[in-house]
């Protein structure tokens, strides 16, 4: 026989303290009042009624567990048995058995208290061995189980038993068995179960080894015995017939409407407005609430001073700077107030309505003239009449900003014509800096060939595609 070790990790060290509570039934209701406060019980709800309507158990203490409760079950699962096990017959070959089967049985278990109880099981699961050949590995095992006493139970388990095989010859081993998991009481009879649990077993070729057969189940089980849910009732603690859950002053005898004595209005925040109709009562207030005033827009002007009180605005009057032409650029900064900026391109900042010059007109669009070397980036020197004609534009009108794209045809690899194209953009934004356009009015994109302007299909087409864009901005 082997001896084992095993670590007692997966039990459970604590059980609510009030479980004991628990099982002794209700509290009594206290009864005390001043002969002051009965002559007032007339105009409250009667205690009696007010007692019926409150037996109710909540829900998470409802079908819980009892004292002295019986559960039978029956549960199914997967079994995944160790593969170095030593469920085997030293007169037969060793062999490791299939690493998944299917895991039934039945239990028993009696709980002499709500939150502990004692359990058996028995068990079979199916299986084969590396061979091929079948096997049936049988468990039966006692233990105890520790739990929450309440309707969704999480618990934990320890005990020992047996692991038996009939499929490399008869053997039985001792098991340690521990797990944990959890509980659902559906109703008085019925209760659902999810378990997840390690069989402790010897371990082949290993003196005092230990190996691992792992569980997970799930069950149905039939609980009998149960007791009845003692009621819960609310209390009256002051015994001026309102519950506490109705008495704004549950201990303190009182009258309607709220179960409080009859005292003087408090006006906590001393503005003028009595507690029971201040809507702030502990900041001072106005009228009509009792809060503070408000600034509705968060810009700092309180909305009695705020001439614009939904829209963020600025002083001295908190509305927002006007913008009275529409155009999005604000009063201040537009040299037309009246009229809309023409957004083409050209001098878009003065708020102004105009035209894009002729001159610049002859550089926005496809630049003819301009030419590369086959599949590079050098400008050839015949380009160099045109973009000296840039040049002089883009100086003669230094608000104009200019976007420069390269283009190429569909002939070849797509990435490398748009790494191409950009990079050609790039060679001619150079060129204007070096003539002195200032390069921050300048940007640069490589679209490659995905904005083609005539058929690829044709040589004409193709030619036509290859081109340098300029875009005003």
């Amino acid at each position: 026989m082997r001896t084992f070790q095993f670590p007692l990790a997966l039990l459970l060290a604590s059980v609510p303290a009030a479980a004991g509570a628990q099982e002794a039934g209700a509290d009594a209701k206290a009864s005390s009042a001043t002969s002051d406060v009965k002559t007032t019980q007339s105009e409250a709800k009667p205690a009696a009624d007010a007692k019926k309507n409150s037996d109710s158990t909540p829900w998470i203490k409802r079908y819980r567990p009892t004292r002295n409760m019986v559960e039978l079950g029956i549960y199914g699962g997967i079994l995944l048995p160790a593969q170095d096990h030593e469920l085997y017959n030293p007169t037969q070959a060793w062999q490791p058995y299939k690493r998944i089967a299917p895991d039934i049985g039945l239990r028993v278990g009696y709980y002499p208290l709500s939150f502990f109880g004692l359990e058996i099981e028995g068990g079979v699961a199916p299986t084969k061995v590396a061979d091929g050949s079948g096997a049936v590995l049988g468990m039966f095992r006692g233990y105890g189980i520790l739990q929450l006493p309440y309707r969704i139970a999480p618990f934990a388990l320890f005990g020992a038993g047996l692991m038996g095989t009939s499929g490399l010859g008869k053997d039985v081993d001792p098991t340690l068995h521990f797990g944990g998991g959890v509980k659902f009481y559906v109703n008085r009879l019925l209760a659902l179960r999810l378990d997840v649990r390690d069989n402790l077993t010897g371990q082949y070729r290993v003196d005092a080894g230990r190996t691992n057969h792992l569980e997970v189940l799930l069950g149905l089980s039939l609980t009998l015995g149960r007791k009845k849910d003692a009621p819960v009732q609310e209390k009256d603690s002051d015994g001026d017939g309102y519950l506490d859950s109705k008495d704004d002053c549950p201990t303190t005898p009182g009258v309607a409407p709220r179960g409080c004595p009859i005292v003087a209005e408090p006006d906590s925040d001393g503005d003028g407005f009595l507690d029971s109709v201040d809507a702030c009562p502990q900041e001072p207030g106005i009228a009509p609430d009792g809060c503070p005033e408000k600034d509705r827009d968060g810009d700092g002007f309180l909305d009695s001073k705020d001439k614009c009180p939904d829209e963020p605005g600025v002083a001295p009057d908190g509305c927002p700077i006007p913008d009275k032409d529409g155009d999005k650029i604000l009063d201040p900064d537009d040299k037309c107030v009246e009229l809309p900026e023409t957004a083409n391109g050209y001098q878009d900042a003065d708020g102004c309505p105009d035209e894009v010059p002729k001159k610049v007109q002859k550089f926005s669009g496809v630049i003819e003239g301009i030419y590369f070397d086959v599949d590079k980036d050098t400008i050839k020197s015949a380009s160099r009449a045109k973009l000296d004609a840039a040049v002089k534009v883009l100086q003669e009108f230094p608000d104009v900003g200019v976007e420069i794209s390269g283009h190429t045809d569909s002939d070849g690899d797509r990435d490398h014509n748009i790494d191409l194209s950009r990079r050609r953009a790039d060679a001619v934004k150079k060129y204007l800096a070096d003539k002195g356009v200032d390069a921050g009015r300048m940007t640069t994109r490589g679209a490659g060939p995905d904005e083609p302007i005539a058929d690829n299909a044709t040589k004409a087409g193709k030619a036509k595609n290859r081109r340098i864009e300029f875009k005003l901005r």
